[in-house]
Protein backbone atom coordinates (compact mmCIF):
# COMPACT_ATOMS: atom_id res chain seq x y z
CA UNK A 1 0.00 0.00 0.00
CA UNK A 2 1.37 3.30 -1.06
CA UNK A 3 1.35 6.07 2.32
CA UNK A 4 1.15 9.65 1.76
CA UNK A 5 3.26 11.03 3.90
CA UNK A 6 2.79 14.94 1.93
CA UNK A 7 1.42 16.50 5.01
CA UNK A 8 4.40 15.40 6.72
CA UNK A 9 7.18 16.57 4.24
CA UNK A 10 5.85 18.74 1.65
CA UNK A 11 9.04 20.62 0.41
CA UNK A 12 8.57 24.26 -0.76
CA UNK A 13 4.78 24.24 -2.03
CA UNK A 14 3.73 27.49 0.12
CA UNK A 15 0.41 28.37 -0.15
CA UNK A 16 0.10 32.02 -2.18
CA UNK A 17 -1.37 33.93 1.25
CA UNK A 18 2.02 33.31 2.65
CA UNK A 19 4.45 34.40 -0.04
CA UNK A 20 3.68 38.08 0.76
CA UNK A 21 1.85 40.67 3.41
CA UNK A 22 -1.92 41.64 2.53
CA UNK A 23 -1.74 44.94 0.56
CA UNK A 24 -1.82 47.79 2.23
CA UNK A 25 -0.13 46.10 5.46
CA UNK A 26 2.85 47.69 6.37
CA UNK A 27 4.67 46.48 8.63
CA UNK A 28 6.95 48.16 10.78
CA UNK A 29 10.48 48.33 10.55
CA UNK A 30 11.18 46.72 13.99
CA UNK A 31 9.47 43.81 13.37
CA UNK A 32 10.67 43.12 10.31
CA UNK A 33 13.33 39.90 11.08
CA UNK A 34 16.69 38.54 8.81
CA UNK A 35 16.76 41.76 6.69
CA UNK A 36 19.74 44.10 6.91
CA UNK A 37 22.92 42.73 7.68
CA UNK A 38 26.21 43.19 5.79
CA UNK A 39 29.17 40.49 6.17
CA UNK A 40 31.37 38.50 4.15
CA UNK A 41 30.28 35.13 4.26
CA UNK A 42 33.69 33.89 2.62
CA UNK A 43 35.59 35.32 5.40
CA UNK A 44 33.64 34.43 8.28
CA UNK A 45 35.88 33.30 11.15
CA UNK A 46 34.28 30.44 13.45
CA UNK A 47 35.96 29.47 17.25
CA UNK A 48 34.21 26.86 19.12
CA UNK A 49 32.92 27.77 22.13
CA UNK A 50 30.78 24.42 23.31
CA UNK A 51 31.48 20.37 22.71
CA UNK A 52 31.37 16.84 24.15
CA UNK A 53 33.55 14.43 22.70
CA UNK A 54 32.50 11.45 25.10
CA UNK A 55 36.04 10.76 26.49
CA UNK A 56 34.89 9.66 29.18
CA UNK A 57 33.06 6.81 30.74
CA UNK A 58 29.06 6.41 32.17
CA UNK A 59 26.52 9.06 32.02
CA UNK A 60 26.59 11.90 29.54
CA UNK A 61 28.42 14.78 31.25
CA UNK A 62 25.53 16.50 33.72
CA UNK A 63 27.13 19.62 33.37
CA UNK A 64 26.31 19.88 29.31
CA UNK A 65 22.76 17.41 29.19
CA UNK A 66 19.74 17.38 30.47
CA UNK A 67 16.49 14.87 30.11
CA UNK A 68 13.03 15.22 28.77
CA UNK A 69 11.08 12.71 30.46
CA UNK A 70 7.83 11.50 30.30
CA UNK A 71 5.56 9.51 28.14
CA UNK A 72 2.18 10.65 26.60
CA UNK A 73 2.60 10.51 22.89
CA UNK A 74 4.87 13.65 22.88
CA UNK A 75 2.64 15.75 20.22
CA UNK A 76 2.90 12.92 17.91
CA UNK A 77 1.06 10.27 18.86
CA UNK A 78 4.65 8.57 19.53
CA UNK A 79 4.75 5.05 22.01
CA UNK A 80 8.44 5.37 23.92
CA UNK A 81 8.62 6.70 27.53
CA UNK A 82 11.51 9.04 27.83
CA UNK A 83 13.82 8.05 30.85
CA UNK A 84 16.12 10.14 33.18
CA UNK A 85 19.44 8.25 31.88
CA UNK A 86 18.66 4.80 32.04
CA UNK A 87 18.52 4.53 28.21
CA UNK A 88 21.89 6.74 27.85
CA UNK A 89 25.28 6.16 28.40
CA UNK A 90 28.82 7.25 27.15
CA UNK A 91 31.35 4.57 26.08
CA UNK A 92 34.14 3.83 23.88
CA UNK A 93 34.53 7.69 22.67
CA UNK A 94 30.67 7.42 22.39
CA UNK A 95 27.62 8.77 23.37
CA UNK A 96 24.83 5.33 23.63
CA UNK A 97 20.90 6.65 23.23
CA UNK A 98 19.01 3.30 23.25
CA UNK A 99 15.41 2.61 22.45
CA UNK A 100 14.04 -0.92 24.23
CA UNK A 101 10.90 -2.81 24.00
CA UNK A 102 10.15 -2.20 27.28
CA UNK A 103 7.14 -1.51 29.59
CA UNK A 104 7.06 1.48 31.67
CA UNK A 105 4.00 2.93 33.15
CA UNK A 106 1.39 3.01 29.82
CA UNK A 107 4.26 2.52 27.62
CA UNK A 108 5.57 -0.60 25.50
CA UNK A 109 8.79 0.96 24.74
CA UNK A 110 11.37 3.26 26.41
CA UNK A 111 14.32 5.51 25.22
CA UNK A 112 15.97 8.64 25.72
CA UNK A 113 15.43 12.63 24.97
CA UNK A 114 18.93 14.01 26.11
CA UNK A 115 18.62 18.36 26.14
CA UNK A 116 21.18 20.68 26.54
CA UNK A 117 18.82 23.26 27.62
CA UNK A 118 20.48 25.54 30.11
CA UNK A 119 23.35 23.93 29.90
CA UNK A 120 24.37 24.48 26.06
CA UNK A 121 22.49 27.64 24.38
CA UNK A 122 23.28 29.73 21.81
CA UNK A 123 22.47 32.26 18.95
CA UNK A 124 23.41 31.69 15.78
CA UNK A 125 26.93 29.58 14.89
CA UNK A 126 27.35 25.88 13.02
CA UNK A 127 26.26 23.14 15.17
CA UNK A 128 28.13 19.60 14.36
CA UNK A 129 26.70 16.38 15.39
CA UNK A 130 28.72 12.78 14.07
CA UNK A 131 26.13 9.87 14.18
CA UNK A 132 24.98 6.80 13.26
CA UNK A 133 21.52 6.14 12.97
CA UNK A 134 19.41 3.44 13.92
CA UNK A 135 17.44 1.25 12.00
CA UNK A 136 14.46 -0.79 11.68
CA UNK A 137 10.44 0.13 11.10
CA UNK A 138 9.49 2.34 13.62
CA UNK A 139 12.42 4.21 14.76
CA UNK A 140 12.42 8.09 14.27
CA UNK A 141 15.67 9.62 15.29
CA UNK A 142 16.29 13.05 15.82
CA UNK A 143 18.97 16.01 16.02
CA UNK A 144 17.36 18.87 16.25
CA UNK A 145 16.82 22.25 18.03
CA UNK A 146 14.41 24.19 20.20
CA UNK A 147 13.95 27.98 21.25
CA UNK A 148 15.02 28.15 24.92
CA UNK A 149 13.12 30.93 25.97
CA UNK A 150 9.91 30.82 23.67
CA UNK A 151 10.30 35.08 23.09
CA UNK A 152 7.30 34.35 20.11
CA UNK A 153 5.31 32.16 21.90
CA UNK A 154 4.38 28.14 21.91
CA UNK A 155 5.12 25.94 19.12
CA UNK A 156 5.15 26.51 16.20
CA UNK A 157 5.39 30.27 17.02
CA UNK A 158 8.88 30.00 18.76
CA UNK A 159 10.54 28.46 15.87
CA UNK A 160 12.05 24.58 15.35
CA UNK A 161 14.99 23.54 13.44
CA UNK A 162 15.62 19.54 12.43
CA UNK A 163 19.73 19.29 12.04
CA UNK A 164 18.58 15.97 10.74
CA UNK A 165 15.39 13.22 11.11
CA UNK A 166 15.35 9.83 9.65
CA UNK A 167 11.97 7.49 9.69
CA UNK A 168 13.01 3.46 9.74
CA UNK A 169 10.59 2.89 6.76
CA UNK A 170 12.50 5.34 4.61
CA UNK A 171 15.61 3.87 5.23
CA UNK A 172 18.77 6.13 4.22
CA UNK A 173 16.71 8.95 3.41
CA UNK A 174 17.83 12.70 5.81
CA UNK A 175 15.41 15.23 6.49
CA UNK A 176 16.49 18.70 6.87
CA UNK A 177 13.60 21.37 8.09
CA UNK A 178 12.49 24.02 10.06
CA UNK A 179 9.06 25.05 11.68
CA UNK A 180 7.70 28.29 12.48
CA UNK A 181 4.16 29.54 12.80
CA UNK A 182 4.07 30.42 9.06
CA UNK A 183 5.78 27.21 7.25
CA UNK A 184 4.64 23.98 9.52
CA UNK A 185 3.75 20.99 8.46
CA UNK A 186 0.19 20.67 9.91
CA UNK A 187 -1.08 23.83 7.49
CA UNK A 188 1.06 22.16 4.96
CA UNK A 189 3.86 24.60 4.68
CA UNK A 190 6.89 23.08 5.90
CA UNK A 191 9.83 24.10 4.47
CA UNK A 192 12.14 21.24 4.01
CA UNK A 193 14.51 19.11 2.23
CA UNK A 194 15.42 15.56 1.72
CA UNK A 195 18.66 13.62 0.75
CA UNK A 196 19.67 10.20 0.19
CA UNK A 197 22.74 8.77 1.73
CA UNK A 198 23.96 5.17 1.81
CA UNK A 199 24.65 3.56 4.73
CA UNK A 200 23.22 6.16 7.90
CA UNK A 201 22.78 3.60 10.04
CA UNK A 202 26.04 1.23 9.30
CA UNK A 203 28.66 4.65 9.21
CA UNK A 204 28.65 7.45 10.97
CA UNK A 205 27.94 10.91 8.96
CA UNK A 206 28.25 14.49 10.54
CA UNK A 207 24.65 16.67 10.42
CA UNK A 208 25.21 20.30 10.52
CA UNK A 209 23.82 23.64 10.31
CA UNK A 210 25.56 27.00 9.61
CA UNK A 211 22.79 29.51 11.66
CA UNK A 212 23.33 32.85 10.53
CA UNK A 213 21.07 36.12 10.81
CA UNK A 214 19.35 36.11 7.78
CA UNK A 215 19.81 32.20 7.11
CA UNK A 216 20.05 28.37 7.65
CA UNK A 217 22.61 26.36 5.10
CA UNK A 218 21.84 22.55 6.50
CA UNK A 219 24.98 20.10 5.84
CA UNK A 220 25.78 16.45 5.58
CA UNK A 221 29.79 15.54 5.29
CA UNK A 222 30.22 19.28 3.98
CA UNK A 223 27.75 18.79 1.36
CA UNK A 224 24.87 21.71 1.89
CA UNK A 225 21.70 20.37 1.49
CA UNK A 226 19.36 23.13 1.82
CA UNK A 227 19.32 26.54 2.53
CA UNK A 228 16.14 28.21 4.20
CA UNK A 229 16.52 31.91 3.51
CA UNK A 230 12.72 33.50 4.76
CA UNK A 231 13.35 36.49 1.98
CA UNK A 232 13.13 33.95 -0.55
CA UNK A 233 9.71 33.20 0.41
CA UNK A 234 8.46 36.28 1.50
CA UNK A 235 9.52 40.28 1.02
CA UNK A 236 9.22 41.22 4.70
CA UNK A 237 9.76 38.51 6.74
CA UNK A 238 8.29 38.88 10.68
CA UNK A 239 9.33 36.12 13.50
CA UNK A 240 6.41 34.29 11.55
CA UNK A 241 8.48 33.24 9.36
CA UNK A 242 12.31 34.06 11.18
CA UNK A 243 11.68 33.31 15.07
CA UNK A 244 15.39 32.30 15.04
CA UNK A 245 16.98 35.49 16.39
CA UNK A 246 16.80 34.09 19.55
CA UNK A 247 18.61 31.57 21.67
CA UNK A 248 18.19 27.78 21.07
CA UNK A 249 19.07 24.40 22.41
CA UNK A 250 19.91 21.33 20.87
CA UNK A 251 17.98 18.02 21.65
CA UNK A 252 19.20 14.20 20.25
CA UNK A 253 16.39 11.65 20.92
CA UNK A 254 15.25 8.25 19.25
CA UNK A 255 11.59 8.12 18.89
CA UNK A 256 9.45 5.09 18.51
CA UNK A 257 6.80 5.02 16.32
CA UNK A 258 4.07 8.18 16.28
CA UNK A 259 2.24 10.11 13.45
CA UNK A 260 5.54 9.80 11.03
CA UNK A 261 7.67 7.33 12.29
CA UNK A 262 4.94 4.90 12.28
CA UNK A 263 3.32 5.63 9.65
CA UNK A 264 3.94 2.15 8.52
CA UNK A 265 3.80 0.11 11.57
CA UNK A 266 6.61 -0.90 14.34
CA UNK A 267 8.52 -3.97 13.39
CA UNK A 268 8.45 -6.28 16.72
CA UNK A 269 11.49 -7.54 16.04
CA UNK A 270 14.24 -5.27 15.88
CA UNK A 271 14.87 -3.89 19.24
CA UNK A 272 17.13 -2.85 20.76
CA UNK A 273 17.97 0.43 18.37
CA UNK A 274 20.54 2.60 18.83
CA UNK A 275 21.70 6.16 18.06
CA UNK A 276 25.43 6.85 18.53
CA UNK A 277 27.19 9.57 18.69
CA UNK A 278 30.99 10.51 18.24
CA UNK A 279 30.46 14.37 19.28
CA UNK A 280 28.75 17.54 19.57
CA UNK A 281 30.66 20.76 18.52
CA UNK A 282 29.42 24.17 18.72
CA UNK A 283 31.58 27.19 17.16
CA UNK A 284 30.21 30.52 16.59
CA UNK A 285 31.55 33.77 14.31
CA UNK A 286 33.02 36.71 16.27
CA UNK A 287 32.43 38.84 13.00
CA UNK A 288 28.23 37.83 13.41
CA UNK A 289 28.77 38.61 16.95
CA UNK A 290 29.68 42.03 16.03
CA UNK A 291 27.25 42.93 13.72
CA UNK A 292 24.11 41.46 15.72
CA UNK A 293 25.49 43.07 18.82
CA UNK A 294 25.82 39.84 21.21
Amino acid sequence: MKVDDSKWHVGNNVPSGFEQPTPGTEIPPEQIKAKGFEYDYDSLTYELVWSDEFDYEGKPDPTKWGYDTGAGGWGNHELQYYTKGDNAEVKDGLLILTARKEKRGNAEYTSTRLVSKGKGDWLYGKIVVRAKLPKGLGTWPAIWMLSTDWKYGGWPKSGEIDIMEHVGYDQNNIHYSIHTESYYHSIGTQKTSTKRWSGVSEEFHDYAIEWLPDKIIFYTDDVVTYTYQPTKYKSTPTYKEWPFDKRFHLLLNIAVGGDWGGIKGVAEDIWPQTMEVDYVRVYQSPQIKAITGQ
